[in-house]
C-alpha cells in the first residue's frame, strides 16, 4: 500500500500563520497611491517621528525570516502598516495590515496580532510580504535578474482608514537572491544554456540541476537561494531561451544528457550522482531524465506529473509521446478564467498508457512535493501513481510529502501565492489554487523537506551553511 505523508507544519516564531482575510476594495489603504522608494536605511520622518526597525537591519536574503518592529508610537494607538515594491517590470504588488500598539508605544509584529481589514488579521510576523498582491490582474512575482535585490517599503499610516491616515515612518529593505560569496557562472558549453551557482567554501558540492515549467527561459531564483545552503546548483534552460527551440514542440533528452555530464564533470561537483529538482513540466522532465540517463541520485518533483506532458519526448530510439488533453473540460469562472484541472487524459487507461514515463527505470531516490488545491492538474494523483509503479517492479516507495492548501506554484519560502496568471500553453489567465496563508505555510515547509532530501542523498551528513547574509 502506498502512503502519503502529510505534514503536520509548525507553528512557532516567525512561522505562525492566521488566515489572510479577502483583499480591501478599491479606495482603501492598500489601494492608495505610494511613494517612490528612497534611502535604504530605516528612518523616520523627523528626529522625533516613529522609526521603523528591521531585523536583519538593511538587506536579508529573499528566503530569510524578516522582523519588523515600529517604535515610539502612542501607547495603545491605532495604525496602519503598508508594504508595497515593484518587480523588475514596474508592476507593484502591496499588502496592508491594521494594528493597535502595544502599552509600551512599540509595534512588534511577532507579538502584535493584525485586526481585521487588512489583507490578513491575526499574529502573522510575514504577513506583509506573503499577503504581497499584484495591482495588475493575472500577474505573477519572479524574478529575472538576481544580481539585483527586490525593495521593499514598509509605510506606517496613522490610523485605520480609508482614506490613508498621516504618514508616521517609512523605511525600506532590500530582498537579496545573491548570498554574498555565491559565484554565478554562465553556462554556453556546447548546447547548454545555463547558469552555475557556487556557494561560498572550498568544494567540491553535492550538485543539483534544477528546471522550471512551461513558462521557457531561464529562471535562476530558485537556484540562486538553494546554493546558499551548500549546493552546486545548475539553472538549466531548455527552451524559450537564446538559440534553444522557441516553442514546446519537442525535446530531445539528449540535451539534458549533456547538462547532467557537465555537471559530473565540473571539479567543484561532487560525485558519483547528482540530483534533479524541478516544478511542474520540469517535474516531468525530470523524472524522464532519472528514467533514461545515468548519473541521477536523488530527484525531487514539485507538483510535477507523471506522464510525459505538452510536447513530444525523444531519447535515441525511445519516442514518448505527450499525453492527450480533451479541451471540452475546461471550465470558466464568473471572471473568464480557466480551470484546466480535467484537461488531461488518465495516463493509466488506452493509448495515454504510452505516456506514463517508465520511472522504474530510475535507479535513484524520490521526493514528491504536493500542492493538494494545485487547479493545474492532479499532482497527488500523479505521485500515488507513480509511488505504485516504483513498488510494483520492487523500487524503493518514495517519499510524498502533501500539503492541504497549497497551489500549483510552491516557490521558495515568503513569494506571495499567485491565485491565477498567464498559461502559455492555453493562451489565457488558469486558476493555480491555494489558499495564501496555508500556500506560504508550506512554500517554508517544503523547501526545508527539499534541502534535507538532498543533503540525504547526495551528501550523506553535511554541516549546513547558513543563508544569512
Amino acid at each position: 500500500m502506498w502512503r502519503v505523508a502529510a505534514r503536520s507544519l509548525r507553528r512557532t516564531g516567525a512561522r505562525r500563520w492566521q488566515k489572510r482575510l479577502p483583499r480591501p476594495g478599491p479606495g482603501s489603504l492598500c489601494c492608495s497611491p505610494m511613494q517612490t522608494p528612497g534611502a535604504v536605511a530605516a528612518r523616520g520622518l523627523s528626529s522625533t517621528a516613529p522609526t521603523v526597525r528591521f531585523s536583519p537591519a538593511a538587506r536579508s536574503l529573499f528566503d530569510e525570516p524578516l522582523a519588523i518592529a515600529v517604535q515610539g508610537l502612542s501607547p495603545r494607538q491605532q495604525v496602519t502598516l503598508r508594504t508595497s515594491l515593484q518587480d523588475e517590470t514596474g508592476e507593484l504588488f502591496e499588502a496592508c495590515a491594521r494594528y493597535q500598539v502595544e502599552d509600551d508605544g512599540e509595534l512588534d509584529l511577532a507579538r502584535c496580532p493584525a485586526l481585521p481589514g487588512g489583507s490578513f488579521s491575526g499574529l502573522e510576523p510575514m504577513g506583509l510580504l506573503w499577503a504581497l498582491q499584484p495591482q495588475k490582474p493575472f500577474w505573477r512575482l519572479v524574478k529575472r535578474d538576481v544580481r539585483t535585490p527586490l525593495r521593499l517599503l514598509l509605510e506606517v499610516f496613522e490610523g485605520h482608514g480609508p482614506p490613508p491616515g498621516r504618514l508616521l515612518a517609512q523605511a525600506e529593505h532590500e530582498r537579496v537572491f545573491l548570498r554574498d560569496g555565491v559565484q554565478r557562472v554562465p553556462v554556453r558549453e556546447g548546447r547548454i544554456r545555463a547558469t552555475l551557482f557556487l556557494p561560498p567554501g572550498n568544494g567540491p558540492f553535492p550538485g543539483i540541476i534544477d528546471i522550471y515549467g512551461t513558462g521557457g527561459g531561464l529562471p535562476e531564483y530558485r537556484a540562486c537561494l538553494l546554493a546558499s545552503y551548500g549546493f552546486a546548483v545548475l539553472a538549466l534552460a531548455y527552451y524559450g531561451y537564446e538559440d534553444l527551440p522557441k516553442d514546446m514542440k519537442e525535446f530531445h533528452l539528449e540535451y539534458f544528457e549533456e547538462a547532467i555530464n557537465y555537471m559530473l564533470q565540473h571539479r567543484q561537483v561532487k560525485g558519483p550522482g547528482i540530483g534533479l529538482l524541478g516544478i511542474s513540466k520540469g517535474g516531468d522532465l525530470c523524472l524522464s531524465m532519472a528514467s533514461f540517463l545515468k548519473g541521477i541520485t536523488a530527484t525531487a518533483l514539485i507538483n510535477g506529473s507523471v506522464a510525459n506532458v505538452g510536447a513530444v519526448l525523444r531519447y535515441k530510439d525511445v519516442t514518448i509521446p505527450p499525453l492527450g488533453i480533451n479541451a471540452s473540460h475546461v471550465k470558466f469562472n464568473e471572471s473568464g478564467v480557466a480551470d484546466i484541472i480535467d484537461v488531461l487524459n488518465n495516463p493509466l487507461e488506452g493509448p495515454d498508457r504510452r505516456s506514463f514515463i517508465p520511472l522504474e527505470k530510475a535507479e535513484c531516490r524520490f521526493l514528491f512535493i504536493v500542492g493538494q488545491d494545485d487547479r493545474n492538474w492532479k499532482s497527488e494523483f500523479f505521485a500515488v501513481e507513480g509511488s505504485k509503479r516504483l513498488q510494483a517492479h520492487g523500487k524503493a516507495k518514495p517519499e510524498i510529502i502533501c500539503y492541504p492548501g497549497a497551489g500549483h506554484y510552491i516557490e521558495p519560502p515568503f513569494f506571495p501565492m499567485c491565485a491565477a496568471s498567464m498559461h502559455l500553453l492555453v493562451g489565457r489567465p488558469v486558476v493555480w489554487g491555494g489558499e495564501p496563508k496555508a500556500h506560504c505555510e508550506a512554500q517554508v515547509d517544503a523547501w526545508q523537506q527539499i534541502r534535507a532530501f538532498f543533503h540525504k542523498h547526495l551528501a550523506g551528513t553535511l554541516s549546513g551553511i547558513s543563508n544569512k547574509l
